[in-house]
């Protein structure tokens, strides 16, 4: 059987596959940069304030001027001792609005558009088509960790949230209607999800490869609706908007693969991004970055690995690389139920070995054969807010490896709530504080031998970022309509 073979081939050619990785980013560094070297726009840093942070021997903690981040977020950044010339961490937080537009999102004209959680311009209320859906925001957060070189984090931390904008907006009138459950194909009926069984023939006596070749839409078989032997799978509403996120994830690299062709984009980088939605907290993490949750003194890991871990993704990520092991019968695409010949050209759910999630595709000739996996993959990470009362130091906590390495989520969890509770609670510069204290802790004192922290212990010498995000202000955001 193909899926025997399929499996029988995981075990000798995938170590060597993922061992190998990826090939060196490739810069040419007689192209101009595509953006100059900065630090996170909302530290809104002089010229002057930028060279003074790169002291790799003071290593001052930046934190922000004012709060003016949404929830009150805190955020503190030191850079490190000297392993590179720059800071290579960045960083970004947005309120993102989202609008259904009629140009198609998959042209290559289409621009999605950002605004601030400032008002809007003239210019801009003017240009708003009055036939648009109602207005949507999401709230983000994220942390990139470069290396080899900090242009690739810089673009990622101006583009990635523009990327998940885009894709959301595809979805976008689903979201907006909660009773709604993902049509399978855009355009049908409301799908069926029992198992159909046909009354003119006796199916216990037909064999599985048998029920296959007679499946709708299989190779030889008649373009007749035929019987469906797998339950249909139902798709929630947060599963578009996770596929919606690994898919921009996706066009973020594309982004920078073109843009490398006539820019200077100096190394890679690690990607933890955060997104409120709907009364849920997403969180992607590509990368060694860490996201947890402080609730009522409870610690829980929310942040997991864009890596191909389950037996599904393992599977799908070898077809995708060598197609000739599914010969001429299977696809390595998974599909909520099997695709008919009548939905060619049609809008379908599916996923790929990179995605959880679910996202739209339009259907192909070659979507028609039988698919290679039908089972559930891993769950992503997803915080219902609504499901909890937060107080004022349950919070979210995002940073970079520069922390993690020298604090467990324990020491992690103890600082920043023995902090906050020493603050007054109506303080909105206590996250802040709690940040600078978190990277102040984990940088340690320079001493004789270094940078040293609590126990004598070496300190972080590589860059750290911080956030560290209040929950309550999540709790107060208007309900899902």
């Amino acid at each position: 059987m193909m899926i025997t073979r399929v499996r029988s081939a995981v075990s000798s050619i995938i170590g060597g596959i993922m061992a190998s990785g990826s090939s060196a980013h490739e810069t040419h560094p007689d192209l101009p940069p595509r953006f100059p070297y900065s630090r996170p726009d909302f530290l809104a840093l002089s010229p002057d304030e930028v060279e003074c942070s790169a002291d790799h021997i003071s290593r001052p903690i930046l934190i922000l001027k004012e709060m003016k981040l949404p929830w009150a977020t805190g955020y503190a950044e030191v850079i490190n001792a000297g392993k590179s010339a720059l800071n290579e961490d960045q960083a970004c937080c947005e309120v993102v609005e989202l609008r259904k537009r009629p140009t198609d999102p998959s042209s290559p004209s289409y621009t999605p558009t950002r605004r601030r959680s400032s008002l809007p311009s003239a210019d801009l209320l003017e240009s708003i088509d009055s036939s648009e859906v109602k207005e949507q925001n999401f709230h983000y957060w994220a942390l990139f960790d470069g290396h080899g070189g900090s242009g690739a984090a810089v673009f990622a931390a101006k583009f990635l949230h523009l990327h998940i904008e885009e894709q959301l907006q595809e979805v976008l009138e689903i979201l907006q209607n909660p009773s709604l459950q993902p049509p399978t194909c855009l355009g049908e009926e409301n799908p069926v999800h029992q198992l159909h069984l046909s009354a003119g023939c006796s199916q216990r006596g037909l064999s599985r490869a048998a029920s296959l070749r007679g499946a709708a839409g299989a190779p030889g078989s008649p373009n007749t609706m035929a019987p469906r032997f797998f339950m249909e799978k139902k798709i929630k509403q947060e599963s578009l908007v996770v596929g919606a996120i690994e898919n921009a994830f996706k066009e973020m690299d594309a982004h920078i693969a073109r843009e490398r062709m006539v820019y200077c984009i100096s190394g890679g980088c690690t990607a933890l991004a955060v997104v409120y939605l709907l009364g849920k907290l997403y969180v992607a993490n590509a990368g060694d970055s860490r996201a947890l949750i402080i609730r009522g003194g409870e610690v829980i890991p929310v942040s997991s690995s864009f890596t191909p871990e389950s037996e599904r993704q393992r599977l799908q990520f070898l077809a995708h690389l060598q197609p000739s092991l599914l010969g001429n019968e299977f696809t390595h695409l998974e599909f909520p139920r099997r695709v008919t010949k009548k939905e060619l050209g049609k809008r379908m759910l599916y996923r790929d070995f990179t995605m959880n999630g679910w996202a739209y595709k339009t259907v192909q000739e070659e979507d028609l054969k039988f698919p290679l996996v039908y089972g559930e993959g891993k769950k992503v990470k997803i915080y219902n807010l609504s499901q909890y009362e937060h107080g004022a130091d349950d919070v979210m906590i995002l940073a970079t490896d520069g922390l993690w390495d020298v604090l467990s989520n324990q020491e992690v969890a103890e600082a920043v709530s023995g902090f906050l509770g020493n603050c007054d609670p109506d303080d909105q510069h206590r996250y802040t504080m709690a940040a600078q204290d978190l990277v102040m802790k984990a940088r340690g004192v320079l001493r004789d031998r270094g940078w040293r922290i609590a126990g004598d212990r070496l300190g972080s010498g590589d860059d750290i970022s911080v956030f560290i995000i209040p929950l309550m202000h999540g709790d107060k955001q208007p309900p899902p309509s």
